[in-house]
């Protein structure tokens, strides 16, 4: 794919897009094509600021249609990362009980796996732009997160906001409602303690 090899060499990432994703990474992203298709795109994870070393690899929901940086992105440019699950780290909900914040601290995170209950796949919804690295165009996104529910509260306040497969094409439409698909976020979510996982498939692409 012609786009990935230019980003490889603008940004000096690898040409992958599959396994366990970074942020920085190059990744597949789901994107309208000129048909307003859906179709797959390498991406960059993470908006990046001259003013910040650090990536902006997550957009608050909460002020995603508000903040400059976000505001174009949401209105015209959504986009779906696809994954098998999301990892987070954090202290075991067990380890938590009867402890104060200081004792917490020393108690050491574990990662968990995460995903809609009985999918396969994880649609991650997120946002895109277009930045100027090294004279190419190179597209790059960021996830929305949202106020998380259980049981992923019991380790962290904040998670991805998820899809169902039946409003992908409308939230990557540029003019669909993002607003009102997000309403609908999947909430009935799973997690377990992470194991050694195998990288997924190109299969898990397919829609």
């Amino acid at each position: 794919m012609p786009l990935s090899h230019d980003i490889m060499l603008a940004m000096s990432k690898p040409n992958t897009m599959s396994g366990n994703i970074r942020p920085t990474d190059m990744a597949a992203v789901l994107a309208p094509n000129k048909q307003g298709g859906i179709a797959v795109f390498p991406m960059i994870w993470g908006f990046t600021l001259e003013t910040s070393s650090k990536p902006l690899i997550n957009c608050r929901i909460e002020t995603a249609d508000q903040k400059p940086i976000w505001r174009s992105s949401w209105a015209k440019r959504r986009c779906v990362i696809p994954a098998s699950w999301y990892f987070e780290w954090g202290i075991p909900p067990s380890s938590v009980d009867f402890r104060n914040a200081s004792e917490q601290r020393n108690i050491k995170k574990e990662k968990y796996a995460i995903q809609p209950q009985g999918s396969e796949i994880t649609y991650l919804a997120g946002l895109y732009r277009f930045e100027e690295h090294r004279g190419v165009q190179v597209p790059m996104f960021t996830v929305l997160t949202r106020e998380s529910v259980e049981p992923v509260s019991d380790i962290h306040d904040r998670m991805p906001v998820i899809l169902g497969r039946e409003h992908l094409r409308e939230w990557i439409h540029p003019y669909g409602d993002p607003g009102r698909i997000a309403k609908m976020a999947l909430t009935d979510i799973v997690m377990e303690k992470a194991g050694d996982y195998p990288d997924p498939k190109p299969a898990f692409m397919q829609i």
